[in-house]
């Protein structure tokens, strides 16, 4: 099984200068294949359809967690209504300043297991499919080939009754 069997198309995507609001709205509805489910993070692209990056929603509460705050004890420093007060700072900023830049990518016919082997080396949890010329064309979720793992695993093989 190759990537491209397995991907899903992309049709929600950001583009550098939108907002954190903005992409934080289109993570809530945006489609998963045919439903509007909401995702945890969606590809950067250029105009061309290129990889620029990913916003996941760990990068969102990265924007939200200033740097400093880890090296104080947070039972001292924290105040009623501070995730909220800062989620509104932080609102407009633009998603190219706080996107992962680094992003693996995966070619149509590369193989599932290949395509595992990413996942697991880099901790990553979804992978951009490219085709030839590098433009976008789908994502592949951790969890959509676990699925493909667990029925294979789960089918009966014929020559093995057990």
């Amino acid at each position: 099984m190759k990537a491209k069997d397995l991907m899903v198309p992309i049709y929600d995507y950001l583009r550098p200068d939108n907002t954190l609001k903005e992409a934080a709205n289109l993570l809530q509805t945006a489609r998963r294949g045919e439903e509007k489910v909401g995702v945890k993070g969606l590809p950067v692209l250029d105009e061309e359809g290129k990889i620029m990056g990913i916003l996941s929603m760990r990068d969102i509460l990265k924007a939200v967690y200033p740097s400093y705050l880890s090296i104080m004890d947070l039972g001292d420093f924290t105040w009623e209504g501070m995730l909220e007060s800062i989620a509104k700072k932080v609102a407009d900023k633009k998603v190219a300043m706080v996107m992962t830049r680094d992003v693996m990518t995966v070619r149509e016919d590369d193989s599932l297991m290949k395509c595992i082997d990413y996942m697991i080396r880099k901790n990553i949890k979804r992978l951009p499919v490219v085709d030839k010329t590098n433009k976008a064309v789908g994502m592949l979720y951790e969890r959509d080939i676990f699925f493909v793992i667990v029925k294979a695993m789960l089918e009966k093989n014929a020559g093995n009754k057990g």
